[in-house]
């Protein structure tokens, strides 16, 4: 089959009950992407598909043919032109968020998934009811704290990993 990850097409052999997570950690190499809790709890296989924020690890690999994957090795290798670095990346080294990594693909959530999503209010529970059904929801503090609780840190990086999340989309 053929998996289309980071603007790539690659060509993988696979069981058929491969997930996605074992895919790309396996048959390509991409290993930011974790295995946590396998049941799609702790955010650390995130992965965009399509645009949307999914959990790896609970998808089946051969029913992502042809659907656009992008994984934080794809986000970091989509850098700005002006120094090389991914505005995720640039933001996380101003706010010095030292951080294993466990948790990468979870922090960038807000800022990749809540422009290219559309998201409408009622999404979190501290998003502003009275928005109009179209209308953009704005990523405060407390908007993005609310999107990501649940997800696992085990290096204690989340406050500013969260802020600089934030930083990119305000």
């Amino acid at each position: 089959m053929t998996l289309r990850v980071n603007d790539a097409d690659h060509r993988v052999e696979l069981e058929h009950s491969a997930t996605l997570l074992e895919a790309l950690r396996e048959a390509l190499g991409l290993t930011a992407s974790h295995k946590g809790c396998d049941d799609g709890l702790c955010g650390t296989c995130t992965v965009l598909l399509e645009g949307r924020r999914v959990n790896s690890c609970l998808l089946l690999a051969v029913a992502q043919e042809g659907r656009e994957i992008i994984t934080i090795e794809g986000l970091v290798a989509a850098a700005d032109a002006d120094d090389g670095r991914h505005p995720l990346r640039r933001a996380a080294e101003d706010r010095d968020v030292l951080r294993c990594a466990y948790c990468a693909p979870e922090q960038h959530r807000p800022a990749t998934e809540a422009p290219a999503a559309g998201d409408a209010p009622g999404t979190s529970v501290v998003t502003e009811i009275d928005l109009p059904a179209d209308a953009p929801v704005r990523l405060t503090a407390d908007e993005v704290r609310d999107r990501l609780s649940g997800h696992v840190c085990r290096c204690g990086a989340y406050p500013n990993g969260a802020g600089a999340g934030q930083d990119v989309v305000v």
